[in-house]
């Protein structure tokens, strides 16, 4: 495989990065040369052990650990991390490292109100006056914590408040409808909830009061509401208010919790039943973020980190995870305008901006040139993930973005909450392509036997532990779920869905979901490179593919939603049928090409395609996916025309 190379590390990249200094700080430790990436990737997947001690040393996360107790027991999903240290992720992200106490950490932005600034010290002060409003409702260690809060301060120092005392947090974004909301937090049965009346987004405005009511109705056990008023900030709330909830403030203590102890809670997609509910760890995210954030995305102390994103989301939990390693965070919760993102990209002094694949497709789609609407001068990173980004994306980001910030297309997923296969400052960009998988992460690609191989695509698993995989699933205590949801295709083995080619340079492609891989006449290709095609073609904004395989029928039908005044006509029909054939094979041609309004995608934007295979091999909607999943469940209607 071949792809031309869009950008180089620095030359003194080794001396001058995060990566670099840490590669050469472990090659004295291990008296060998780890200052190659491909050298100190080996290392971290085949030394697991002396690896992620290093990076719980190296950042300050604990005191050096013997070897045979930073992994007691490797076998998945039972294993043992750091079983003798006691942990507190609040504590770690409250220390801010090389932060000063009157250092602003957290600038937020709000289609509902005006931008708010948030010092080291505030930030510890609201912490401190959120645990009080939770000690006071009688949470303890263990409880529930939920909160229906959109991406703003408020949020980030519930769920440290939430952490410190050792509850477990989760939350969902506002824009999630109240039976969506229900799915997820009846499974958790909170102790508090805490909601927001509204919000706005654009010039639209949200009420979510009787929604609220609706939720608490429904929710079993609940001990108290809490409210802020954040459509209407002179508004009486329901329930009690923030600023009462948040009254006193009686400072900070750090319950001492185990490794393993659970932080947060989140949920998968939720499109064909209820969601499952995650748990994720104190130690597991702290060291995963803290490795990423500082090795990979090259963060630390006086740098910005902005990842549009939702609180129901896992981009925002590794949004917020950022002054672990020193570095600030920029929140916005709004509509993400095309160019009203780039512009507050400016306005935070935003050093690395990540977003979703369809958002920087969109861009492109609607010629936006970000470098000439705002200065991003201060841009050293772009990030995108939630889809596989096509060769034009990475087009798109050097031509009209920055011809010098590296671009590093990220995929991993909520079950680990971070991404396994990503980029480094010390590896190139390939056109395409990811361009590399991660350190700690021992992404293989496997064929249908369990055998793993280069150069060709596979099922992408994971064949080592990692400290982000989940402790759990919510409701699983036997993890019977858990081992059927990731472990039984490979024994021991995680396997994760997606379907992948690794390079021999070491770089990889998602080709998409596994489940949705078109297979015509023997020839398997995944969705992202037909997606790849056909969204590069004129005038097509959006697409979604279907392959009809039952016995009796073979029918490959593409659907495309159009950008504005453009039509399918024959001549796009043809550009659309040339560029497929020339481009992937004659066998991918598709038998029919249908236009929709829009693509139905889940409420983290992914395409739905196999509950939309489901419906139009007979099943009712209902039956194959979860209205309250998606964003635009309006959208599945043109399936059930088709």
């Amino acid at each position: 495989m071949t792809s031309e190379v869009l950008w180089l590390p620095r030359p003194d990249a080794v001396e001058t990065t995060n990566i670099g200094r840490f590669g050469q700080w472990l090659s004295r430790r291990e008296e060998r040369d780890l200052t190659s990436y491909p050298a100190l990737w080996q290392y971290s997947v085949e030394r697991l052990r002396p690896f992620w001690g290093a990076v719980w040393e190296y950042f300050g996360l604990g005191e050096q650990v013997p070897e045979h107790r930073v992994l007691a027991d490797e076998a998945m999903p039972d294993t043992v991390w750091f079983p003798d240290e006691t942990f507190n992720y609040a504590r770690a992200v409250l220390s801010a490292p090389g932060v000063a106490e009157d250092d602003v950490l957290v600038r937020a932005y709000s289609d509902s109100r005006d931008p708010v600034e948030w010092t080291l010290a505030e930030l510890r002060e609201a912490v401190a006056r959120a645990r009080a409003g939770l000690v006071a409702h009688g949470v303890r260690r263990g409880d529930r914590v939920a909160a229906w809060m959109p991406n703003i301060p408020e949020t980030f120092a519930l769920m440290l408040a939430s952490a410190s005392l050792g509850a477990v947090f989760s939350s969902c974004a506002p824009e999630f409808g109240a039976k969506a909301v229900l799915d997820r937090f009846a499974q958790i049965e909170p102790k508090v909830l805490v909601a927001v009346d509204g919000y706005r987004y654009g010039p639209k405005s949200v009420d979510r009061t009787e929604d609220v009511r609706r939720v608490v109705r429904g929710l079993e056990g609940l001990g108290s509401l809490v409210v802020l008023p954040y459509l209407d900030p002179g508004a009486e709330t329901e329930g009690e208010s923030w600023a009462r909830f948040c009254a006193y403030d009686e400072g900070v203590a750090f319950e001492p919790l185990t490794f393993d102890h659970p932080l947060y809670i989140l949920y998968s997609s939720g499109t064909t039943g209820l969601p499952k509910a995650i748990v994720h760890s104190h130690g597991g995210m702290a060291i995963e973020h803290a490795k990423m954030h500082s090795l990979h995305h090259d963060l630390g102390v006086g740098d910005r980190f902005f990842w549009y994103s939702t609180t129901g989301w896992m981009m925002w939990n590794y949004l917020v995870s950022a002054p672990i390693v020193g570095a600030g965070v920029v929140l916005f919760d709004g509509m993400p305008d095309p160019i009203g993102m780039w512009r507050l990209a400016e306005a935070s002094g935003t050093t690395y901006f990540g977003t979703s694949a369809p958002f920087l497709m969109a861009c492109r789609a609607r010629g936006v040139k970000p470098a000439e609407e705002a200065d991003l001068s201060r841009l050293r990173g772009v990030g995108s993930t939630g889809a596989p980004l096509p060769a034009v994306g990475f087009d798109y980001v050097y031509e009209a973005v920055s011809p010098t910030a590296q671009l590093q297309s990220l995929s991993g997923g909520t079950d680990l909450c971070t991404g396994f296969i990503g980029g480094a400052p010390t590896v190139p960009v390939w056109r395409g392509e990811l361009s590399c998988r991660c350190l700690g992460a021992d992404v293989r690609s496997f064929d249908p036997e369990g055998h793993a191989a280069i150069g060709r695509e596979g099922e992408l698993v994971i064949a080592s532990p990692m400290p982000s995989m989940p402790v759990g699933l919510w409701g699983d205590p036997l993890k019977h779920r858990y081992r059927d949801t990731y472990l039984t295709d490979f024994p021991g083995i995680w396997r994760h869905g997606d379907w992948i080619t690794i390079t021999e340079r070491g770089s990889a492609v998602i080709s998409g979901r596994s489940d949705a891989t078109l297979n015509r006449g023997g020839v398997r290709m995944g969705t992202a490179e037909f997606y790849a095609v056909v969204e590069a073609v004129e005038g097509v904004a959006d697409s979604l593919v279907v392959h009809l395989d039952d016995p009796g029928q073979d029918r490959l039908l593409l659907y495309v939603a159009l950008e504005d005044g453009a039509e399918l006509d024959e001549d796009l029909r043809r550009r659309l049928l040339s560029a497929l054939r020339e481009q992937l094979s004659p066998r991918h041609v598709p038998d029919e090409v249908r236009q929709v309004p829009e693509v139905p995608r889940t409420l983290s934007g992914k395409k739905v395609e196999v509950p939309v295979k489901k419906i139009l091999k007979g099943a009712r909607p209902e039956e194959a996916v979860a209205r309250d999943a998606l964003a635009n469940p309006d959208a599945l209607r043109a399936f059930l025309r088709a």
